[in-house]
Parts: structure tokens; C-alpha cells; sequence
């Protein structure tokens, strides 16, 4: 037994080696939950909020821009564009991408590390819903990174092609129904949240009655539009593969689009235009008053 123990000193050497790893694993997992939970990384992710609520409110100007007959690309790399027309556009195309990447961050975070007291289910759904509000920021800062180094995003033409591919695969037709499915049902559920006014709950509403009322009206309206505009979405993707016309499928900008053609969807497409400004206003009010 003692010869064999000497030919294998390894196996000791592992049994120590375990917890140490462990120990400097959890170390890690500690700094970079500290580094995460910064109060500067606090004060960018909010800036992320209002980098987004920018680019809601100037695709929300494109749309009203469509409706009165003009042209644009409602999406967000439309808004990219039109920011990066304005003066110190590279400044600001790279200030908003900082500002994504850190509330990006902020959101993986909370995937990681946060809603442990939480029951099973609500920890899980609490974890994805930051996931994916983590890879739509992460999005938006590509964008946005695209656009500043010049590049051209044509939003219609990827998802498109994007649907091509899909098609073609094995089982991309299911999983496009599914993501157009999804899409729509985001939508509902955004104008749920807003007519139910649930959104409240994560922000620190100010004690002046007037601004509470303006704050949640901005969010109402604004909730409900952003839902309108993802059920549009979800349902040019589910049309378009169910018709197999990946050329149907062409992201907001075609469901903005799309809705014009609509009897009365010139004023429909207006109004949506119009709540996409209140929900870019709600959200850069949310980068002050946000529960983080």
C-alpha cells in the first residue's frame, strides 16, 4: 500500500490543489462583481439609458418623417445615422457606444451575480430578462461602433438576409416562427407593462404630483408604442416565412413600413412615431430615476 501511494503523490497534490482553485475562482467572481457594481460603471449604464432613450426618440422622428411623405430608416441604425449627422458626431457616436457597453455590463452582472434571494422561478426569469436586455445593449453598441467607424447599417437588408440563411438551414423555419413568435409576444407584453403601469416599480419616482404624472404618461405611451412596433416586427418575420418570402422580413423599419400602407396608417404610423418619442423621453428619465 505504501508503494503505491508513493507512485501516485499526484492524487495528495490534487485533493490540496481543488479548494484552492475554488478559493481563487470565487475571489474573482467577487472583484468582478465589486468592479461591476461601481458607483462609475453606475453612472455610465445610466448613460446607456439615455443613449437609448435617444435613439428611440429619433426613430420615433423618423416615423413621423414617413407618415408626412418623407424617407428614413426607422431602426436603429437609422438613428444611429441621423446622430452621427449632427455636430461632434464621432464624439458622440463613441460616448453613446461607451455608454451601451457599460449598461451591457451592468446587465450581465445582474444575470451573474444578482436575484439570488429570489425563488426558483422568478431568479431564473429575473436572470434571463437581464441576459437579454444585456445582448440588446451589446447590439446597440455595435451598431453604433459600426456606424462611427464608417460604416453603413442597412437593418432591412441584414435581417433579410438573415431570414435567407435561416430558411435554408435545417430547422431554420421553425426557429424563425419561433423568433418572429417571441418578437410579437414581447410586443404584448410591453403594452401590458405599460397600460398596467409596472414599470414603476423600477424607478424612483420624484415627489413632485406633476412630474409623477408626466414620468408614468411618458411611460404609458411610450411602453405601449415600443409594443406596438416589436408586434409589427415579429409578425413580418412570421408572415414572411410562413409566405417564404424572406424579402418580406425586414426588422422595425419594415413593420413601420409596412403599417403606412394600412387604411389610416399614415395617422396610425404618426401616433406610433409620437409614442416612440414619449418612450425615448421615459427612457432618458430613467437614466435619473432608475432602481439599479
Amino acid at each position: 500500500m505504501h508503494g503505491w501511494r508513493r507512485q501516485h503523490p499526484s492524487g495528495e497534490a490534487n485533493r490540496r490543489e481543488g479548494p484552492k482553485i475554488k478559493k481563487e475562482l470565487k475571489d474573482v467572481a467577487e472583484v468582478a462583481e465589486d468592479v461591476t457594481n461601481s458607483k462609475p460603471l453606475e453612472y455610465a449604464a445610466r448613460a446607456g439609458f439615455a443613449v437609448s432613450g435617444i435613439l428611440h426618440f429619433l426613430i420615433g422622428l423618423v416615423a413621423i418623417r414617413l407618415a408626412m411623405g418623407g424617407q428614413g430608416q426607422a431602426d436603429v441604425s437609422g438613428a444611429v445615422e441621423e446622430l452621427a449627422k449632427q455636430p461632434a458626431g464621432p464624439a458622440l457616436l463613441w460616448s453613446a457606444f461607451a455608454a451601451c457597453v457599460a449598461l451591457a455590463l451592468w446587465q450581465t452582472s445582474d444575470a451573474i451575480f444578482d436575484f439570488s434571494h429570489l425563488p426558483t422561478k422568478k431568479k431564473v426569469g429575473k436572470k434571463l430578462k437581464a441576459a437579454l436586455q444585456a445582448v440588446v445593449y451589446a447590439g446597440f453598441g455595435l451598431t453604433i461602433a459600426s456606424v462611427a467607424l464608417g460604416a453603413h447599417a442597412d437593418h432591412r437588408r441584414s435581417t433579410s438576409d438573415l431570414t435567407v440563411n435561416l430558411m435554408k438551414a435545417p430547422g431554420g423555419v421553425l426557429l424563425l416562427l419561433v423568433i418572429g413568435a417571441a418578437i410579437a409576444v414581447t410586443g404584448v407584453v410591453y403594452a401590458i407593462r405599460g397600460f398596467r403601469k409596472s414599470f414603476l416599480k423600477y424607478l424612483r419616482l420624484p415627489g413632485n404630483p406633476h412630474a409623477r404624472t408626466a414620468v408614468t404618461t411618458a411611460g404609458v405611451v411610450g411602453y405601449a408604442a415600443k409594443g406596438i412596433a416589436l408586434l409589427l416586427t415579429g409578425l413580418l418575420i412570421v408572415i414572411a416565412t410562413m409566405k417564404a418570402n424572406p424579402a418580406e422580413s425586414t426588422g422595425l423599419d419594415g413593420g413601420l413600413k409596412a403599417l403606412r400602407e394600412q387604411p389610416m396608417g399614415v395617422y396610425m404610423l404618426a401616433a406610433v412615431g409620437a409614442g416612440l418619442i414619449c418612450y425615448g423621453i421615459f427612457l432618458a428619465v430613467r437614466a435619473r430615476l432608475a432602481r439599479m
